[in-house]
């Protein structure tokens, strides 16, 4: 059984590497991909057998929970799974109440998507497999396999999700894109280690790297948040 997603995201780097995700995990097709909740509804208008949405919440003409509102209220009952950057407790609470099914946030790693995506389609699996009536052990397994485990979404090797945190908070604080050592001396750590957390942060879509140019030296690498992250 091949579960069919669609990608609902509106920042076109993000687009691409989230459809290549999902295209490298066994089991799972990419339907197709909208840039805006226009798009998304259109889609599904046309296209009935997506069986999964991965919806980013910050859209050029609507939030994502607005755009669920109108896929439900169409009578699109497909699942959702929020990958976004939001991480205001309203909207998750919102998301869930709405029947976002698991929330991802952005950044993430390949694996950390392949693990959602994975529990997802043991989820319907099971589903599929039971009779038309369950118990509560049954209910409580299958709602079980839609949640994480802990450290079930590891970063790269070497890497620390608190070291992580205070990189891209540093990043989100400014408006201006930062350099390696700029963003070192804000978090006090070493630039080299710096580096390659933003070099991951980048790999990842949601950071963006220009050259810097200025004075007599060598270009610097600056690195700006980017507006869909």
């Amino acid at each position: 059984m091949t579960v069919r997603v669609l990608v609902v995201e509106d920042e076109a780097i993000a687009a691409r590497a989230h459809a290549e995700y999902v295209g490298r995990v066994d089991g799972f097709e990419v339907a197709g991909v909208a840039r805006s909740a226009g798009e998304a509804v259109r889609f599904l208008d046309k296209d009935s057998s997506v069986d999964l949405i991965l919806l980013d919440m910050h859209l050029p003409d609507a939030h994502g929970l607005a755009l669920l509102q109108r896929i439900r209220l169409a009578g699109h009952m497909c699942d959702v799974m929020a990958v976004t950057s939001a991480r205001d407790v309203d909207v998750v609470r919102t998301a869930v109440a709405q029947g976002v099914t698991q929330y991802l946030l952005k950044p993430f790693t390949f694996a950390g998507l392949r693990t959602k995506l994975e529990q997802y389609a043991s989820y319907r699996q099971r589903l599929t497999a039971s009779a038309e009536e369950v118990v509560q052990d049954e209910v409580d397994h299958l709602l079980g396999l839609l949640r994480s485990a802990p450290g079930s979404t590891p970063l790269p090797k070497g890497m620390s999700a608190d070291t992580l945190r205070s990189v891209t908070a540093a990043l989100r604080s400014v408006d201006e894109g930062l350099s390696a050592s700029e963003v070192a001396d804000r978090v006090g750590a070493s630039r080299v280690t710096v580096r390659r957390y933003l070099e991951h942060l980048a790999d990842v879509a949601v950071v963006t790297r220009r050259a810097r140019y200025g004075g007599s030296g060598r270009p610097e690498v600056e690195y700006r948040w980017s507006p869909a992250g």
